[in-house]
């Protein structure tokens, strides 16, 4: 075939290479052989036999094949019409057959952790056929920062660079990378279920808040293996401590003071390590059993003394209306005859059935009197 070549052996030794056409050879020649090289597939592993061909043979073989060899600091990649065919690593050998085709081997210097160059990336990315792109995958470290994140990158645990928001890769050849990601958006952090006794020996669980982002990146991942867990433990601390020497009543009646010694705390520590602390609240300050019945009770004894104190102040504003009141009809006989007449409507109501004597003057003179009467006044009653 037209894209084909043909290997001759003889004992195991080379012979010719033969191109696309047709060829007669005895059937009594035992130790001929040969081997069908399609050229459209570019790539022929290099196994130690070729090699040994190519190097003894290499006026006939070039004419043929061409030989990749990389330096233990170098790559090569191999295309053929524009398409990625072949990837040889350092310290290693590939050899390709000549065809229609013409390949195109780039090299590269590459060093332990050099990034990829944007266009393999990109190509490494959009691949969907697998071949060579997946032989390469087995020397890279690929990795994507998200937006807002920022990320560091550890050759055989040392830091070497610092990257922003997007995709990365770097080479890697028998040797760890790791790449550590920073979210750099605000966050918060819970520290629930403290239990800490008060300075007057009142065993509380509080619960705590806290919002925080990452304020320095790098001072973050050179001076805390874990960022987290250390705000963690210094947010336990200082609730710790700050409740420790306060009395219960002094919680209660204040929990921001509760949150400003705790911010007071932890924030200039934090702070010097990268972090910064934007505020603290106490979610819950949960009692035990027996103390929140106590409380309770000492609550209901307040709104109840409280309830009294306002039924007193209403009734003694009531007395002392009444008192102003009568003063005025004391003077004022017309007030005290209205007054009166608003008695007897008041008891008429009440009233279902009503006797009248002494006719319309006794119902209006003898019926309701609020006025004290005089000696005079009784006796010309009667």
């Amino acid at each position: 075939l037209e894209e084909q070549k043909v290997l001759i052996t003889r004992q195991g030794l080379f012979e010719d290479i033969l191109d696309a056409g047709i060829y007669y050879f005895w059937k009594t020649d035992n130790q001929f052989k040969a081997m069908n090289i399609d050229t459209h597939t570019a790539k022929h592993h290099c196994n130690s036999e070729l090699l040994n061909f190519y190097k003894s043979h290499t006026e006939i073989m070039q004419t043929h094949a061409q030989l990749c060899e990389t330096a233990i600091n170098e790559i090569a990649l191999v295309y053929q019409k524009g398409v990625l065919v072949d990837f040889v690593p350092p310290a290693r050998q590939g050899l390709y057959w000549k065809g229609l085709t013409e390949l195109q081997i780039e090299k590269q210097k590459v060093t332990l952790g050099a990034p990829l160059k944007r266009e393999l990336l990109q190509q490494i990315e959009n691949n969907t056929q697998g071949g060579a792109y997946d032989e390469i995958l087995e020397y890279v470290e690929l990795d994507i920062i998200q937006d807002q994140q920022t990320g560091f990158l550890f050759v055989n645990g040392k830091l070497t660079e610092q990257v922003g928001a997007g995709q990365y890769g770097w080479w890697n050849f028998d040797s760890t990378l790791e790449v550590k990601h920073l979210d750099l958006r605000l966050q918060n952090m819970e520290v629930n279920g403290q239990e800490i006794l008060t300075k007057d020996r009142v065993n509380l669980r509080i619960n705590l808040l806290a919002d925080w982002k990452i304020s320095d990146a790098p001072k973050v991942i050179n001076e805390l293996a874990d960022h987290q867990a250390h705000l963690y433990r210094e947010l336990q601390l200082a609730l710790r401590t700050v409740v420790s020497t306060k009395t219960l009543d002094q919680l209660l009646d204040d929990k921001n003071l509760l949150n400003k010694d705790i911010m007071a705390i932890v924030s200039d520590k934090v702070k010097e390590l990268g972090l910064t602390l934007r505020t603290v609240g106490v979610k819950d300050i949960i009692l035990p059993g027996e103390m929140r019945d106590i409380l309770g009770k000492v609550v209901e004894a307040q709104k109840i003394a409280e309830a009294n104190l306002i039924k007193r102040r209403e009734e003694t504003q009531a007395t002392r209306s009444l008192h102003n009141t009568a003063k005025v009809m004391e003077g004022n006989p017309t007030l005290l005859r209205l007054k009166e007449f608003e008695v007897l409507e008041k008891i008429t109501q009440q009233i279902d059935t009503l006797n009248v004597y002494g006719g319309l003057e006794g119902v209006m003179n003898n019926m309701v009197n609020l006025a004290e009467k005089t000696p005079k006044q009784i006796n010309k009653d009667r």
